[in-house]
């Protein structure tokens, strides 16, 4: 399976959030399955597999994890050390999506083995244009074989 029909999960509380990033991957022509998960620890639990995402055919593992920092239970810094001590997951890309800009969460993101930082942008053309570099930079790369 190539990383252009591999699923997409996002993992993000705001649901205007999702709202707007569903649009702008509709806005961009994705038909990748999308998936989204409200916070870290659902996350977590999607890609571990467990009830009630242990069938795979139904919820397959994603190429690409749009990950927001700051989110219930579990924040985004945790799932980001929860994938470093999976490397049955090491080919998942994992980029964050936050509306922080401090440094400092983009260093320590980096360090926890994001692939990616992106800023949430303010507009909607803008996030049009996020999902397209994601697309391009993420999407767009076979997925590694067995």
């Amino acid at each position: 399976m190539s990383r252009k029909t591999a699923a997409i999960l996002v993992a993000d509380d705001d649901e205007n959030d999702v709202f707007f990033l569903r649009r702008a991957i509709h806005r961009v022509g994705l038909s990748n399955p999308l998936f989204v998960s409200h916070d870290g620890q659902e996350a977590i639990d999607y890609l571990q597999g467990v009830p009630p995402y242990d069938n795979r055919t139904q919820y397959p593992l994603p190429a690409l994890l749009l990950l927001d920092l700051k989110m219930p239970r579990v924040n985004g810094f945790d799932v980001l050390s929860w994938l470093s001590q999976r490397p049955d997951l090491k080919d998942i890309c994992v980029v964050v999506l936050s509306s922080s800009a401090h440094e400092e969460d983009m260093r320590k993101a980096k360090e926890l083995g994001a692939h990616d930082f992106k800023t949430k942008p303010s507009e909607f053309h803008h996030l049009v244009q996020l999902v397209r570099e994601v697309q391009r930079r993420w999407l767009q790369r076979p997925v590694a074989a067995d």
